[in-house]
C-alpha cells in the first residue's frame, strides 16, 4: 500500500498458532525460537531464513524494504529470524522493480499462494495465510516458540493470525508480539478515504493535504479490500474488529511502537501526532480496551512510518534532501534496540505493570 501510494503521490515507483499463555515451553535450544517479521498493508516481502536471505548487491536488500533491518539488527543480537512472505496482489511473491526503492532478488525459492500474506486484502485473510506459514515453520524447521514483530498492518495480521493458532490448537507458542506503527484503530489515509477525516482536520500541515488526497486514487483503482478495514468503523466499537478477537493476548506481552514525526496544533487526538500513516492513538491501541489487549508497553520518537513515507516527505523540502533512513520506525536504531529489548523480556514481562510508556 505504502508503495503505490508514493508512487502516486511523488513519481516514486521504483519504488500453527499459539497456546493460551505466552511462555516458553521449549527450554532454552534457539533452533524451536524464533522471531518472526511480518511486513504491512501493501507490501512485497520474501520469505527468509536465519540463514537464508536474498542479495546484498548494491542497490538490493536482503529482505526487503520492510524488514532487511530489523532482521539484520535482530540476527546481531543471536536472534533466529524469519520473514514472512507477503504479496500486494494474489499469487506467490515476485521482486520488486529494480528501480524501486529497496528492491530485492536472488531470494530463497518462493513459497506458495496458499501461505503468502496478501498484504492489500483482507485483515483476516492475511491473518490465515501467515497461520499456514508459521505451521510451515514448525513442520520444516522445528520452530515451536515464536515472538512476532509486526510493522503497520502487519501487526493486525498478526493478531488475526494468533487467533486463529490458538483455535486451532497449534504446536506454535507465540510468546509476544511487537508492533510498530500498527493501525489499531485504522489509518489516518484510510479513515480520510471513509470520511471519518476531512481536509480540515490536517490543520492546514501539507503532507498531510497531499498524502491523503492522493491516497482516494489508490483506494480507488488499487487497493484490494484492506483500505476499506483501516479505519475507525471497522476496527472499533462493540462489534468491531478489536473486539471479536476476545481474550487471545491475555497471556502475551504486547509491546507498542509509534511514530510521532508528523504534529499538529490543535488536532484531534485520534490523528494527531501521526507517523505520516498512523496516529500515535491508534498505533498505541488507545482505543482497545485492556479487555483486548490486557498486558502492553508504550514507546513513542519522532519517526515516520516507513522509508517510504521519509522519501515523500522530504520531496516536500526545497531543496530536497537526500533520503535519511534513520527517520523511519522499520530503520532507525532506537527502534530496532526497543524491539529487541521486548523480545529479551518476553518471560518476565507479564511480572512487570501494565502500561509502561503508554
Amino acid at each position: 500500500m505504502k508503495r503505490v501510494v508514493v508512487a502516486i503521490l511523488f513519481g516514486a515507483v521504483g519504488l500453527a498458532g499459539c497456546s493460551t499463555t505466552g511462555t516458553s515451553s521449549s527450554g532454552n535450544d534457539p533452533k524451536t525460537n524464533a522471531v518472526v517479521i511480518v511486513s504491512g498493508g501493501g507490501a512485497v516481502s520474501p520469505f527468509t531464513t536465519p540463514d537464508q536471505a536474498c542479495s546484498s548487491d548494491q542497490g538490493f536488500l536482503a529482505a526487503g524494504n520492510s524488514d532487511t533491518a530489523l532482521r539484520e539488527y535482530l540476527l546481531s543480537k543471536g536472534k533466529q529470524v524469519y520473514t514472512a512472505p507477503a504479496m500486494d496482489t494474489w499469487g506467490t511473491v515476485a521482486a520488486p522493480d529494480p528501480k524501486s526503492l529497496g528492491p530485492f532478488k536472488d531470494c530463497p525459492a518462493a513459497l506458495p499462494e496458499s501461505m503468502t500474506i496478501m498484504s492489500a486484502g483482507d485483515i483476516d485473510n492475511s491473518g490465515e495465510k501467515l497461520t499456514r506459514f508459521l505451521n510451515y515453520l514448525n513442520s520444516e524447521y522445528g520452530v515451536t516458540n515464536v515472538d512476532l514483530v509486526g510493522h503497520s498492518n502487519g501487526g493486525l495480521f498478526a493478531r488475526s493470525a494468533i487467533k486463529l493458532l490458538q483455535g486451532t490448537q497449534s504446536p506454535i507458542v507465540v510468546r509476544s508480539l511487537t508492533m510498530l506503527g500498527t493501525p489499531n484503530s485504522g489509518s489516518v489515509p484510510g479513515s480520510y478515504t471513509w470520511g471519518e477525516y476531512s481536509q480540515s482536520d490536517c490543520r492546514g500541515v501539507a503532507f498531510c493535504l497531499k498524502f491523503n488526497e492522493s491516497w482516494l486514487s489508490y483506494a480507488k483503482d488499487t487497493d484490494l479490500g484492506l483500505n476499506r478495514e483501516d479505519t475507525m468503523k471497522y476496527l472499533d466499537g462493540p462489534t468491531g474488529w478489536n473486539q471479536a478477537q476476545g481474550h487471545v493476548l491475555d497471556d502475551i506481552p504486547v509491546t507498542m511502537l509509534a511514530g510521532t514525526f508528523f504534529t499538529a496544533t490543535g488536532g484531534k487526538a485520534t490523528m494527531w501526532p501521526n507517523d505520516g500513516l498512523t496516529s500515535r492513538y491508534s498505533a498505541w491501541a488507545q482505543g482497545v480496551s485492556d479487555a483486548v489487549i490486557p498486558h502492553r508497553s508504550c514507546w513513542e520518537a519522532p519517526l515516520t512510518h516507513s522509508i517510504f513515507v521519509s522519501e515523500a516527505y522530504n520531496t516536500l523540502v526545497s531543496p530536497p534532501k537526500p533520503i535519511d533512513w534513520q527517520t523511519a520506525l522499520t530503520w532507525n536504531t532506537a527502534a530496532l534496540e526497543r524491539v529487541n529489548q521486548a523480545i529479551d523480556e518476553a518471560d518476565t514481562a507479564l511480572t512487570q505493570p501494565s502500561g509502561q510508556g503508554c
